[in-house]
């Protein structure tokens, strides 16, 4: 198996992923049943994020976002996780979600996968 860089695995995302505000827009995540969440990079077919809430690799999450007035929700796995910062009074999980279906804002009309324009 060939590798792009010394002891990282390819890429095999299907969609691009969008880390910056200015392509997502996502101003607010939430895994349920109310744990903030910070998204790090985003597509229509997962998020990683970072949440003060400890994420389990295999469980069932739902992941609430909001860009504008426009919120969706979506369902998902988790993939993995793992502590990124370590605080005296919290510690920071970062989590790879993949959603069970295409988050909304990305699909097309005819269900096809977009990627937004940045204005």
């Amino acid at each position: 198996m060939e590798t792009g860089m010394k002891g990282h695995s390819p890429d095999r995302r299907g969609v691009r992923r969008m880390d910056a505000f200015e392509e997502h827009r996502i101003e607010s995540a939430c895994v349920r049943p109310g744990h903030r969440a910070r998204v790090i990079d985003v597509s229509a077919g997962g998020a990683l994020i970072e949440t003060n809430h400890r994420l389990l690799p295999g469980s069932e999450v739902e992941l609430d976002v909001e860009k504008g007035t426009d919120r969706a929700r979506v369902r998902g796995r988790v993939v993995r996780c793992s502590v990124v910062r370590i605080r005296p009074t919290w510690v920071c999980y970062r989590g790879a979600i993949a959603f069970d279906r295409h988050l909304p804002w990305f699909v097309d009309e005819r269900g096809e996968v977009t990627t937004p324009r940045v204005i």
